[in-house]
Parts: C-alpha cells; sequence; structure tokens
C-alpha cells in the first residue's frame, strides 16, 4: 500500500455552554457535521515531505514531534474553505494524522493524533464530526488538563435526512476576519470569564430543550433553542465582535433567515451563518433569497443547502 485517500465534513458551531469553569469544566460545544464542503486529502509514501498546502506541511512538522515515521507527500484534493468557522485546519490535520496512522501502521487511535496535532482539545466539536458525525455534544475538557485530553461525547445523535441546512459564507468580511481567527489562540488565552448564571441559562437551554426536541424529532423547538443559544452567546462575545454577531451583513442575514427558517445562527467567529429547514423546496427558496442578499448587500459570497453528515471520516482508498 502506497497512499491512503480520506474524506472527512466540515461542521457548523452552536456554541459552548460554559466559559464559567466554577464546576471544574470549560467550554463543551454543540454542533453539527455536514456533508457539505468536505475535505479530501491523500498521503502517499515519498522521498521526502512535501505537500500543495503550507497548513499541512506546518501540522506534518507537529506530528513528527511525537511520532516517528519515512516521509510522506500529502495532496489537499478537496478543500473546505479556510478561516470561515467550518473547521478547515481540526479536519485537514486529524485526517493527515489518521491516514499517516494507517499507511504505516503506527496503530494510532484519532484521540492520540488529536493530542499530537494539539487540535480538536479546547472545543470537541471537529474531532467529534470527524470520528462519527452528526449532531454533537461534547462536555468540555477539566479546567486544570486544557489540551491534555480529548473533551468526552455527550450526546451524539444521527440527523433526519429531510432536516436541512441553508450555509452561507459572505465575501465582503472574510479578510478582516481572517486576521481575527490567526489571533484566536491568544483571545482565548485572555477571554473574560462568563457570568456562571449565563453558564447556568446556556446549559438549560442545551438539556432541557435542544436535547429533548432533537430526540422528539421536533424541529421547530430544536431549532428555537438552538438561536437561543447561539445568540446569547453572540451577547457575550460582542467585546470581540462588532455586535452580537461578527458584522452588519452577518446580523441582516440571520434576520433574514429567521423569517424562514427554523434558526439562524452564527458559526464560530463567523463569517459562515446557517439556517435550518425542513425540505428541500424550503430549503432552495430560501438558498435563492439568501444569495441574492449577499449580492445587493456586499460582495456576494457562497450559499449553499446541505445535510448533516452522520459518518464521519471514510477510507476512500488504501
Amino acid at each position: 500500500m502506497d497512499s491512503i485517500r480520506i474524506k472527512a465534513p466540515a461542521h457548523l458551531h452552536t456554541g459552548n455552554p460554559d466559559l464559567s469553569g466554577d464546576m471544574g469544566r470549560l467550554y463543551g460545544t454543540v454542533g453539527f457535521a455536514i456533508e457539505t464542503p468536505s475535505l479530501e486529502v491523500e498521503v502517499r509514501k515519498s522521498d521526502r515531505d512535501r505537500s500543495n498546502d503550507n497548513d499541512a506541511l506546518k501540522f506534518l512538522r507537529r506530528f513528527r514531534e511525537s511520532y516517528d515515521f519515512p516521509p510522506v507527500e500529502v495532496t489537499v484534493r478537496r478543500y473546505i474553505p479556510k478561516w470561515v468557522g467550518i473547521g478547515f485546519h481540526t479536519t485537514l490535520a486529524l485526517t493527515m494524522g489518521a491516514a499517516i496512522s494507517k499507511l504505516y501502521g503506527l496503530g494510532l487511535s484519532l484521540e492520540d493524533v488529536a493530542l499530537a496535532m494539539r487540535r480538536g482539545l479546547i472545543t470537541a466539536l471537529g474531532f467529534y464530526a470527524v470520528k462519527v458525525g452528526g449532531f454533537i455534544y461534547e462536555g468540555g475538557f477539566p479546567v486544570d488538563r486544557r489540551e491534555k485530553v480529548v473533551p468526552p461525547l455527550i450526546f451524539r445523535g444521527e440527523m433526519p435526512e429531510d432536516w436541512l441546512f441553508v450555509v452561507a459564507i459572505p465575501e465582503t468580511p472574510r479578510k478582516a476576519l481572517t486576521e481575527v481567527r490567526k489571533r484566536e489562540d491568544e483571545i482565548l488565552g485572555n477571554l473574560k470569564k462568563m457570568p456562571p448564571e449565563l453558564a447556568d441559562r446556556l446549559s438549560r437551554i442545551v438539556l432541557m430543550k435542544i436535547l429533548p426536541a432533537f430526540v422528539e424529532r421536533d424541529i421547530r423547538t430544536f431549532g428555537e433553542g438552538l438561536y437561543q443559544f447561539n445568540h446569547l452567546l453572540g451577547e457575550f462575545w460582542s467585546d470581540y465582535q462588532e455586535n452580537v454577531y461578527c458584522c452588519d451583513i452577518v446580523n441582516e442575514g440571520i434576520k433574514l433567515m429567521l423569517e424562514r427558517a427554523h434558526c439562524a445562527c452564527q458559526t464560530s467567529w463567523g463569517p459562515t451563518f446557517y439556517g435550518l429547514v425542513d425540505g428541500i423546496e424550503h430549503a432552495e427558496r430560501l438558498r435563492a433569497e439568501v444569495e441574492a442578499f449577499l449580492r445587493e448587500n456586499g460582495d456576494g459570497g457562497e450559499v449553499f443547502v446541505t445535510k448533516a453528515d452522520n459518518r464521519g471520516m471514510v477510507v476512500l482508498d488504501g
């Protein structure tokens, strides 16, 4: 076997229920793996380390700090857009590491890869999107073990086939937000403490509204809970972005989605935002409206409809 090719999903972040830490854990994450876009990586035996992507080379060097293996060539054959809040870097690091382990028989778990790559350890949504897919709630990390463990998976569910996401990536704010994301480690390292009462409220929305509605397949209540959760977190993060959301375009785009969808949320730092609808006709109508909105209020952007991904990463060959 000379090469391994792996496909893995992007993800949509809804938020973190506890940035207080007063109960001994931090963060936790609610979110989803999605079918489109996806990342496809090929790792091939080589005479020297090489890649068509600079981030892949960075992660390759990092992986070698923990494990010894012969040279490889890493080719990113299909991209998740970078720096827009849907998981390019975590997905790349994990799929690369998994492919190298399989190619050279290192016998590593995905947890081993995450710890070596130092990805998926503060928020583990990207880790579980790659590992298992679906609707994900992970439980955060102990306050004294930051980046030393993979946060535990608390709940994982299969998303229904007719629950569809309309995902918008506006072009205008991308450059400014790329610079913010490059400072993410600095911001998170100096993040203000969340009031415990806000963490209490967020956790209650997850436990008593979002999760029960999902189990009962009540998309209206599920979406309402997702929006409330994401909006409250946006208010907390407003010191680090323009307002509740990252920019005016996203703020207005979410208002538009809320008129047509069961929820509207910003993923991570943005600028990507998304709505949840039931049925393809509903989804396509909303996609067209949001696409027109982005053309009329900036430099356009990408808007697409996607199902959730209920599988996680798939080995295509090797």
